[in-house]
């Protein structure tokens, strides 16, 4: 008796699928949505923002508007941003901003920006001397005014070359020098940043339980110095005192874990007393916060009016759908 051949089996090639997978080489889903809305009680301004991932988070969209509490919107922005390109449109201006910045050789980075409506924008090129710690930036306006801004960047800081308007009636250009240096000296970040004729020293001394901040600006020899002090891991206190106009302010901060922030302050520039409770990191995104949600209440009480005093507060809630 001849053995039975059994039936070869059927293969229907995965074309689709129901999570909308197509071919197996890629998947097109409904991309999550990210909705944050945030409330100033000082403006009664509402900020929304949507965004979503595209492409497997190889790009994002995003719409940002603000309303008012009579429904009236304002501001319209729509955004594309993803590895190499970005452009932002104004929907009221009619008018974008376009964004490029990609490796073309080793060690050699182009950048580039675009004001549509303008007509204006930068090309840069920057590139890798001896190592990623040294680098070359070339960048010029678009259209270009002169010769290229050149910045030398190092471990110690960075110098740059420009071209600026001397005397705008006989149209002179003269050569300008920027630049900041750092320096680590007696334990402490010692920081000298130069730019149009002025020059400005700061030397920051910092441990575990304080830390003092002198600086100064020269030619105008206006001289302030901050200090920290902090008496446990939840309880700082800080002081900063303008020596040239006697100004000063203070702030003392009581945290509770990262959820909880507590700060009193007073400013004699403008006579001000305030305190404020955080509810929610206040340096932090809202997805980490309880509920995804950060509050902020704020008390300001003028010395001058104490009858003007203001409680004012902030919202701002995420939702991801």
């Amino acid at each position: 008796m001849a053995e039975e051949k059994s039936d070869p089996q059927l293969v229907v090639p995965a074309a689709a699928d129901t999570n909308g997978g197509f071919g197996g080489f890629f998947r097109v889903g409904r991309p999550k949505l990210r909705v944050t809305s945030e409330y100033d009680s000082e403006t009664s301004i509402f900020l929304n923002k949507v965004s979503c991932k595209l492409l497997d988070d190889l790009a994002k969209l995003k719409l940002s508007f603000q309303n008012n509490s009579k429904g009236e919107l304002s501001e319209p922005q729509v955004s594309f941003t993803s590895k190499f390109f970005s452009v932002n449109y104004d929907v009221e201006e009619s008018d974008a901003l376009l964004r490029a910045s990609f490796e073309f050789l080793p060690g050699v980075h182009f950048r580039a920006a675009h004001q549509v409506k303008a007509q204006q924008g930068e090309l840069a090129v920057v590139a890798d001397l001896a190592g990623p710690a040294y680098k070359l930036e070339l960048s010029s306006a678009v259209p270009s005014v002169g010769m290229p801004r050149a910045t030398f960047k190092f471990p110690y800081g960075e110098v740059s070359f420009e071209e600026r308007d001397e005397e705008e009636e006989e149209q002179k250009r003269a050569l300008s020098v920027s630049g900041i240096l750092k320096s680590h000296i007696l334990n402490g970040l010692c920081t000298a940043q130069y730019n149009e004729d002025t020059l400005d020293l700061r030397y920051a001394f910092k441990d575990e339980q304080m830390s003092v901040i002198p600086s100064i600006s020269l030619p105008s020899n206006a001289l302030s110095c901050a200090f920290k002090r902090r008496f446990s891991p939840s309880d700082k206190w800080s002081y900063w005192y303008h020596f040239d106009s006697n100004n000063w302010s203070t702030v003392y901060k009581h945290t509770v874990g990262k959820d909880y922030k507590f700060k009193a302050g007073y400013d004699s520039e403008v006579r001000l007393g305030w305190a404020s409770l955080w509810v929610g990191d206040e340096d932090g995104k809202a997805k980490m916060a309880p509920m995804k949600m950060k509050v902020q209440f704020m008390l300001q009480v003028p010395q001058d009016d104490i009858k003007s005093s203001a409680l004012m507060f902030r919202v701002k809630k995420r939702w991801d759908i």
